[in-house]
């Protein structure tokens, strides 16, 4: 006679429920899947992005998963007031994840000041305005919270035309370790995430072969054998954003797929 043997309880320390978190650079890409993995852990997740229909799509997102409350606030992170006046809306934060980000391809030779001054805007001042106030939101609540960056792979490689993406990431490592010793002792921990190749909008080349060419160059550095997605890097903000990380601060935690092993 074989018994069914009974379910296996739910893992508390990735239990959200109850917390207020922010997710930047939600209406797409790694910050859609934070955040529909967040409200699934059972957090009331705010959304940030500057692209309206978007952010209306991650919502219904996550009102069809039927977990968690999501709310929209259609801005640009490089907008400082919009950006602290949505996050004192979101009330006492538990968990921000500043996750917006773009891409800027040009050689050093190439590079104008217009294009780094851009990437610069939004990669290290927008995650940094987010820092920022969630910080301050914890602190004046008295909520030990937990902030997540997302960094890149880029910093860990010299690739030929990332100048102004890898330099703006390098930054945001260099961010993350401050902020930690500073929001340490207020019971808040900083941590970041250094993707590998991930399938998503950015990376899209838009034309099918050209897709498949660039991914293949990532699969044969993979040790792993395939590239990543967007869900691989949610749960890697997951778990810092969560309790399972309660003694982890200050660290760079790197979904890349074995691409790069720094020491």
């Amino acid at each position: 006679m074989t018994t069914t043997p009974p379910p296996r309880a739910a893992l508390p320390a990735y239990d959200l429920t109850g917390r207020t978190a922010f997710v930047t650079g939600a209406a797409s890409g790694i910050g859609r899947a934070t955040a529909a993995l967040l409200a699934r852990a059972g957090a009331t997740v705010h959304c940030a992005d500057r692209d309206e229909d978007g952010l209306k799509e991650t919502a219904a997102l996550i009102t069809r998963q039927g977990a968690g409350t999501a709310y929209t606030h259609p801005l640009d992170v490089t907008d400082r007031p919009a950006l602290a006046a949505a996050v004192r809306a979101a009330g006492p934060l538990h968990v921000m994840a500043a996750i917006a980000g773009i891409m800027h391809t040009s050689t050093v030779l190439e590079t104008r000041d217009e294009d780094l001054d851009r990437v610069l805007a939004v990669n290290f001042k927008g995650v940094l305005y987010a820092c920022q106030e969630a910080a301050r939101s914890m602190i004046d609540s008295g909520v030990h919270g937990s902030i997540v960056t997302m960094a890149s792979g880029a910093m860990d490689t010299a690739s030929p035309g990332l100048l102004c993406y890898s330099v703006t990431k390098a930054a945001v490592v260099q961010l993350t370790k401050t902020l930690a010793t500073e929001a340490g002792p207020h019971g808040i921990r900083v941590n970041a995430v250094a993707p590998g190749w991930i399938r998503t909008p950015m990376t899209d080349r838009h034309e099918p072969a050209a897709q498949l060419q660039a991914e293949a160059a990532m699969v044969r550095h993979s040790p792993l054998g395939r590239v990543g997605e967007a869900e691989d890097i949610a749960h890697a903000v997951l778990h810092l954003a969560s309790d399972a990380s309660s003694f982890t601060t200050g660290q760079i935690l790197r979904p890349n797929g074995g691409v790069a092993m720094p020491w």
